[in-house]
């Protein structure tokens, strides 16, 4: 159970439009952004932060969701997971794809360039941090600049939501534990103290 509970979207009118967007293309409003609404402007700004790395740029929003899930299943957020596990099966990750991100690094499912940026996703959300030279390396000879910050930012994003969700035990919505429980649900994945039944 969650230690503060999520507000109910009535609660904050001025969010409706952006809530209603979350409905239409998640299936449901995260109960994390409900949470921070609590405090306006940080919902506010986390939802713009959100919008520009994660839906803006030029690097592949199917590649930006894996990242975010390795980076999750590296920091321990199983709340994160399961939301990652929905967004890159709705920005057409297959369901192999999704349950092999662990083994990037020898499946056939991935490129070499999605291997350098998930390789420097799982190293960047350990702690210590272990990212280096020679991931950025690897990166440049696939993604420019604009592109590795782009891709750093998705890391250093979820490193603030896998926080957040750890933290505050934040309620999983069913929708994401039926995905994570279809997509990662065979390789051990289980809500734990978030709550939800896959």
């Amino acid at each position: 159970m969650a230690h503060v509970a999520p507000l109910p979207r009535e609660a904050v009118p001025e969010f409706r439009e952006r809530f209603d967007h979350y409905a239409s293309t998640r299936g449901f409003v995260p109960n994390s952004i409900l949470t921070m609404s609590r405090r306006p402007a940080i919902a506010r700004a986390f939802m713009d932060l959100n919008r520009a790395v994660l839906y803006e740029g030029t690097v592949p929003e199917e590649l930006k969701m894996l990242v975010s899930l390795i980076a999750s299943q590296a920091a321990g957020c199983r709340y994160c997971q399961a939301h990652m596990a929905n967004l890159s099966s709705i920005y057409h990750a297959s369901d192999a794809k999704i349950a092999a991100v662990w083994e990037f690094e020898t499946s056939e499912l991935f490129s070499d360039a999605e291997r350098a940026a998930l390789r420097l996703a799982l190293k960047a959300a350990i702690v210590p941090n272990e990212a280096g030279p020679q991931d950025f390396l690897d990166l440049a000879s696939y993604f420019d600049d604009g592109e590795q910050v782009e891709i750093v930012a998705t890391i250093a994003l979820f490193g603030y939501l896998n926080r957040w969700n750890d933290t505050m035990a934040t309620d999983l919505e069913e929708r994401a534990a039926r995905v994570a429980g279809r997509t990662l649900g065979p390789t051990g994945w289980d809500a734990g103290k978030h709550g939800a039944r896959a």
